[in-house]
């Protein structure tokens, strides 16, 4: 007679920490009866004991990605975390499946230029280790960079992943704004890559109220930044596809995307345009030009009805932020490097805040790009 054993694995004390940790945090924050609560953690004991793993519920899912949103010390717009919408995907088995669930977040958040922060999920890290999902993309919508003879055209922070892309079978226009495709990778298949209609990317043509300051360069960017290669880790559980988006705070790309050495490198243009005097560092034409760089582009979002918030602003709403968080008890972290704008950081309470740069869980994590 053939006995049917149980199937057991070694039971790891480490992971019912961080799931008991998060368990009491969360569900004390949605005021889940203790008894309730201990009843979970008996649930997620027996889970671990019994597959090595648990799975969080719809609700667990939801308040632990807001609450790594409130946790990410690089973030100055964490005033918002509770209003994050949160789509449950786990149940995506392919890439074309994926790909659908992608382009639902993409046109959820744009909406219609009234940008909603959202992110979606999908599976889990499996219990050794393996991710059933990994998307390539470094934000879902960026634009291609590409080396040519007469020098880089396009993002350059863009082109080892826009090599690979080609090397799937990709093909830009090879023009400085091409948006790439979305790459999609299961169970450590060859990936995938699956353009976006056009339709569902918003793009902002870049305009100054009194001066022209791109010539015949047509400068413009994408609406809404939706971060796709990083972790979220909740109670111990890693999800390694995990895309999400706020909306832009005007200096990442007025101070950064486009005036960045690295990046677009737009100041000495701009500079040019003004008739700036440009013989020294000390006529601070560099400063002038990156500020009306910045105008440009508060003033062409507002224009095309996009969402975006000034750096001054969105400081006052972190200070909001730090306050509602001191009166629930809770410490705020911070990266003061990131968190200071790039522009004008002085002028904000943040310059001359200081802060503990500590991993609080749940968080967002870095990680390796599988194309490098």
């Amino acid at each position: 007679m053939v006995q049917h054993t149980e199937k057991r694995c070694p039971f790891s004390g480490a992971l019912y920490k961080e799931a008991e940790a998060f368990v009491r945090t969360g569900h004390g924050e949605l005021g889940t009866p203790e008894a309730e609560v201990a009843r979970r953690l008996g649930q997620i004991e027996a889970a671990i004991r019994q597959e090595g793993n648990y799975a969080h519920s719809t609700e667990e899912l939801a308040h632990g990605a807001r609450m790594a949103w409130r946790n990410a010390n690089r973030c100055i717009g964490r005033l918002f975390w509770n209003r994050m919408h949160v789509f449950d995907e786990r149940g995506c088995e392919t890439e074309g499946q994926v790909y659908e669930a992608l382009l639902r977040h993409i046109e959820f958040a744009t909406n219609g230029g009234e940008i909603r922060p959202a992110i979606t999920l999908f599976k889990p890290e499996d219990s050794d280790g393996g991710e059933p999902i990994r998307i390539w993309n470094h934000q879902l919508i960026r634009y291609a960079g590409y080396e040519t003879e007469n020098g880089i055209v396009g993002d350059p922070a863009s082109l080892s992943f826009t090599k690979a892309c080609m090397e799937l079978g990709w093909c830009g226009e090879g023009t400085d704004f091409d948006v790439l495709p979305l790459v999609i990778q299961v169970r450590g298949r060859t990936p995938r890559w699956f353009p976006i209609p056009p339709e569902l990317v918003l793009e902002v043509p870049l305009t100054h109220p009194s001066a022209d300051l791109f010539g015949s360069f047509r400068a413009k960017w994408y609406a809404v930044p939706i971060i796709s290669d990083m972790a979220l880790e909740i109670g111990g559980i890693r999800y390694p596809a995990a895309p999400f988006n706020g909306w832009y705070m005007e200096t990442e790309i007025g101070a950064r995307n486009l005036a960045d050495e690295f990046r677009y490198n737009l100041i000495p243009l701009v500079a040019r345009q003004l008739g700036l005097d440009m013989s020294s560092n000390s006529t601070l034409w560099k400063d002038r030009a990156l500020l009306e760089l910045n105008v440009a582009v508060l003033h062409s979002f507002r224009q095309a009805g996009v969402s975006i918030v000034d750096h001054h602003t969105a400081a006052q709403q972190f200070k909001m932020f730090q306050r509602n968080e001191e009166k629930d008890g809770r410490e705020v972290t911070g990266r003061w490097s990131w968190l200071i704008p790039p522009l004008s950081p002085a002028l904000t309470h943040v310059f001359h805040s200081s802060f503990e740069d500590k991993t609080v869980m749940p968080g967002f994590l870095a990680q390796k790009r599988p194309y490098e």
